[in-house]
């Protein structure tokens, strides 16, 4: 692990487009560094559960607003992996679901939706140091971020990676399947109104496509070693 006690903790933000690895760079970095590590993505995606479950009609503003109240988010190490929890209940199987996956970019446009995340988001910076992935971390959430990295990667390698992680899940979908999802999942994340994906301007891009997982920790890891030395 990388010394970073006698240096300032930094805060890390890791935007992108869906499987482009975000998240597993994010833990990545998290552990070499001792940080706090808080995957966004999860929480929108458990707001997205709880309204499915509970029958909640997404353009009713009412009935999000009223929902919202009842939702608390939490995410508790379970051997050793960062679990989701909604209302005390391990959810971390049932968000990864394709069911959740088609509805939640449409939930992360709600601005109600994404006030409450976005306050709680805000709310987790700690002083131990903290990286964060999503898709308005380095534009919304922490403008002031460290560092910035925005990673992308070829669609089709995008769909084959997420095609893969669910098979291992044992989620039986089609690759077009997932192709479709992604598509749209990618019009409505960079064409909301509150909040779009979109690459800060001072962001470092990370195009993955042809990286490895330790490729690519190691790229962003050569900025971060150098920040914590300044």
């Amino acid at each position: 692990m990388i010394s970073s006690r006698s240096a300032r903790p930094l805060i890390i933000a890791i935007d992108g487009y869906s499987s482009c690895g975000k998240s597993t760079l994010a833990k990545q970095i998290a552990k070499e560094l001792g940080y706090v590590f808080v995957d966004t993505g999860a929480m929108y995606r458990a707001v997205t559960f709880y309204f499915i479950q509970h029958h909640i009609d997404i353009d009713s503003a009412d009935s999000v607003e009223v929902s919202l109240a009842d939702i608390h988010i939490e995410f508790r190490i379970i051997d050793g992996a960062n679990t989701t929890f909604l209302n005390g209940k391990n959810i971390e199987k049932e968000i990864r679901s394709l069911m959740v996956s088609e509805l939640v970019s449409e939930v992360a446009a709600i601005s109600s939706v994404r006030r409450k995340l976005v306050d709680l988001q805000r709310k987790m910076a700690g002083s131990t140091g903290l990286v964060m992935d999503g898709r308005d971390i380095g534009t919304v959430v922490f403008p002031n971020a460290d560092i910035k990295i925005f990673v992308t990667a070829d669609p089709g390698v995008r769909a084959q990676r997420r095609y893969l992680e669910l098979m291992s899940k044992g989620q039986h979908v089609s690759i077009q399947e997932i192709v479709s999802n992604l598509a749209h999942r990618d019009e409505i994340d960079t064409t909301r109104a509150d909040s779009p994906l979109r690459q800060a301007d001072d962001a470092i891009v990370l195009d993955n496509t042809h990286y490895t997982i330790d490729e690519q920790f190691d790229f962003v890891m050569r900025y971060v070693s150098k920040r914590l030395q300044e």
